[in-house]
């Protein structure tokens, strides 16, 4: 069910990564042609004149990529909303399969889970926007920062930006589950986030890092997965005529891949904040029950009367 929830999410972020594959596909294809490989030497004596000696080299012509690079930056980003709405749609239908909610027919529950993300979904993307302003800052000044001389004070002061985003995003991990399972919105959902990790920070970012770390892997197998495949079926779709259906179809599998992996990292981080949710009630009892049984002052001793 949730494959086809999925699917016109996943047709689109193919849609916008075909352009860039084409690019790498042309790249490929003209920096790397057919027969490259072989490489012949003839000796050989000729004149050459005194003066084309001396001659500056004329650079070679380099053919324009079927796609504007803007038009790439553009469908990137279009990926990365596709990405967020991703979470938003599986966090929707885990939230209807909790509460038992279901359509007779599937698309119909597909629909039913379009129209009840379409209600937060400004949100949503508000909340998505707060979570990762601090991280995204650090990645564009890192980015920005490597192409000049850095001195020992502006190495470590990246330095400090990154290990604090990382804890930043630790704490504000949970924010968009407080928005779709407890209608926390815009900042109330990052401090509730950060609620849930007081006292056990250290304990619940590791798992969070597990969870991204699994990510994180498994969709670099897949990016050099669709490297291989696109360089050994580029040529048979160049001869058949189907060069962009075959890289497409490639794009998809892989994408379908990401997603899969997606959402069983979404179901795992939401079984992660419920217990943490569950835990807090107990914790507060734990700590009045404690803070009730501190000892008490001693009575000041009564004056003795004469």
């Amino acid at each position: 069910m949730l494959a086809v929830v999925l699917a016109p999410l996943l047709i689109a972020a193919a849609l916008c990564l075909l352009p860039e594959a084409l690019n790498l596909q042309h790249s490929l294809a003209t920096n790397f042609p057919p027969g490259a490989q072989n490489i012949s030497y003839r000796h050989s004596i000729s004149y050459t004149p005194a003066d084309s000696v001396d001659a500056p080299a004329k650079p070679p012509l380099e053919e324009p990529q079927p796609y504007a690079p803007w038009v790439i930056r553009v469908l990137n980003q279009l990926v990365g909303l596709i990405v967020s709405l991703v979470t938003l749609i599986v966090l929707i239908s885990l939230k209807r399969i909790q509460a038992g909610l279901r359509e007779p027919s599937i698309v119909g529950e597909a629909i039913a889970v379009y129209r009840d993300a379409s209600r937060v979904v400004l949100g949503f993307i508000w909340v998505t926007f707060l979570q990762f302003v601090v991280p995204d800052t650090t990645s564009f000044l890192v980015v920005v920062s490597s192409g000049y001389p850095l001195n020992v004070l502006l190495y470590f002061g990246l330095l400090l930006m990154i290990i604090v985003s990382a804890l930043v995003y630790a704490w504000v991990y949970f924010a968009q589950y407080a928005l779709i399972f407890d209608g926390k919105h815009s900042f109330h959902a990052l401090l509730f986030s950060r609620d849930l990790m007081r006292k056990r920070f250290f304990k619940v970012a590791m798992r969070i890092a597990v969870f991204i770390a699994f990510w994180w892997g498994y969709t670099s197998l897949a990016g050099v997965a669709f490297f291989v495949v696109s360089r050994l079926l580029g040529p048979v779709g160049e001869v058949t005529g189907f060069l962009g259906t075959t890289i497409f179809l490639v794009d998809l599998c892989v994408i379908a891949v990401n997603l899969g992996i997606a959402s069983l990292v979404i179901a795992a981080s939401l079984r992660l904040y419920q217990d943490l949710k569950e835990a807090q009630p107990a914790e507060r009892i734990d700590s009045v029950v404690e803070a009730s049984m501190q000892p008490t002052a001693q009575l000041p001793q009564a004056a003795i009367s004469r």
